[in-house]
């Protein structure tokens, strides 16, 4: 197998307690962080709907998804906005509040490691959660957080 196909290059996205590890053509642009419009009767943890390139995005706190304490916003905060994986967002993209700018990273098998020390249920959008040098990100389960978002948005509409 080339190197190439054994490299992937990637993104650690901060979060207010650790951070993701995504490939890095999931994402379409880190943009700054503005106060979404809120999306009444959805669940808190969609923060609202924002406008990204002539576009309105739904705008999600990750960990407010997994069931954890919503981070506070403020200077460092801005937003990842995510590539749709799926069919199911009409606009073909959504955001994620993160805690500062990611950090662009190269993943290989000398790099990466499972973690199995942590377990997540299963309703919640993570994967899993590895080691990573000296860092234990989690991998998001993207296709979950999609349908989990567009299920918040029809409830709402």
């Amino acid at each position: 197998m080339s190197a190439a196909v054994e490299e992937l290059y990637s993104l650690l996205v901060p979060l207010a307690e650790g951070r993701l590890v995504v490939p890095r053509a999931c994402i379409a642009e880190v943009a700054s962080y503005n106060a979404p419009e809120p999306v009444n009767g959805a669940k808190p943890w969609l923060l609202g709907r924002m406008e990204w390139n002539g576009r309105t995005i739904p705008l999600v706190s990750f960990e407010g998804a997994c069931g954890e304490a919503m981070a506070r916003t403020g200077p460092r905060s801005r937003v990842v906005v995510f590539r749709s994986i799926t069919n199911v967002l009409r606009a073909g993209y959504f955001g994620l509040v993160t805690q500062g700018f990611p950090q662009l990273v190269r993943v290989n098998p000398g790099v990466l490691a499972p973690d199995t020390a942590s377990d997540w249920p299963a309703e919640s959008p993570v994967l899993c959660q590895v080691r990573m040098v000296n860092q234990r990100p989690l991998i998001p389960d993207l296709e979950l957080l999609e349908n989990m978002i567009a299920a918040e948005l029809d409830q709402a509409a």
